[in-house]
């Protein structure tokens, strides 16, 4: 069965640094490029830590200069690493697809993704960015409207919140694309973050976890399947313990309930499982598959990695 994928990149799959990028993304778009070559229609998403943070870092820097160039908002900083990384990866999944005799478009889309002006997560912003300031210097940034953070000694970071999504803006442009036979790049790094406010968006100082916005993006688009790329080729409980065990499936029941055991590490697995279950539950049918990027294609056909499904 064809299927229509939403394919989460995790930011093992990009590299560190510009370099290392334009490697990694010939090595991912042949894995990505065995899917579109099986007929199926492919969304492809990704993270941008390393990315973003080197924005931050560099404006930063700048910021302390004469220029006194301003420190870009969270918001223009994941816009520039979409373009980027974007540029990276539909270069090589064009010369991928053209080695294989295919001629399916690709294309990046700037895109934002809306999150609630109210989400709790703006009251307590957790998610430190960028690079450390002294206690004075914080202090200023402070009086000009940063949030900032001691960080164990080491000095004071800014820190930005991690809202929920709660809609894909260009989605539609998504869905035209997909009709269209285009190979699609979206919601990088979690999306832009903005609320609403009338007609207007206004860009958000956060950052959207990408498993989530890739779960919301399944979602409204209608998607078969999500799958969300990670480090390891199944999701375990008990890992790295006595009683370790790698799933093969998970019912959103098992799932829901491993979760509230603690079986999921904060920041890594976490999120991902959580994710996964949302867009599962999101309608009957829907299937989430978590594994590595080089099995992904084996994944689709049921001889590896870990199903959520209801």
């Amino acid at each position: 069965m064809k299927k229509t994928i939403v394919l989460a990149l995790g930011g093992n799959a990009l590299g560190d640094g510009l370099a290392e990028q334009m490697v990694a993304v010939k090595i991912t778009a042949r894995a990505i490029v065995d899917l579109v070559e099986q007929g199926h229609k492919v969304v492809l998403t990704h993270g941008n830590g390393p990315q973003v943070g080197m924005i931050n870092r560099a404006f930063e820097a700048a910021a302390k200069t004469e220029a006194h160039t301003p420190m870009l908002p969270m918001s223009v900083c994941v816009a520039l690493s979409q373009g980027y990384i974007g540029y990276d990866l539909q270069n090589a999944l064009r010369e991928e697809l053209h080695l294989r005799g295919l001629a399916t478009p690709v294309a990046t889309i700037i895109t934002q993704v809306e999150v609630d002006k109210n989400d709790p997560a703006f009251l307590s912003p957790t998610k430190p960015i960028g690079s450390f300031f002294t206690h004075e210097e914080a202090r200023v940034l402070m009086a000009n409207g940063h949030q900032m953070m001691e960080d164990a000694g080491r000095g004071w970071r800014r820190v930005v919140a991690s809202p929920k999504p709660v809609d894909i803006i260009e989605k539609e442009t998504v869905k035209a694309m997909l009709s269209a036979g285009q190979l699609v790049i979206t919601v990088g790094g979690g999306g832009i973050p903005v609320t609403r406010e009338g007609s207007h968006l206004r860009g958000a100082n956060a950052v959207i976890d990408k498993d989530w916005a890739s779960a919301k993006l399944a979602e409204m688009i209608n998607a078969d399947m999500l799958i969300i790329l990670t480090a390891v080729e199944k999701v375990a409980i008990n890992y790295g313990k006595p009683g370790e065990q790698w799933l093969d499936n998970l019912s959103l029941s098992d799932a829901e309930r491993f979760i509230a055991e603690g079986h999921f590490a904060k920041g890594s697995m976490l999120p991902k499982v959580e994710a996964a279950v949302a867009f599962a539950a999101s309608r009957p049918g829907r299937k989430t598959l978590i594994t590595v990027l080089e099995k992904a294609k084996e994944g689709i056909e049921g001889k590896t990695g870990t199903v959520i499904c209801q």
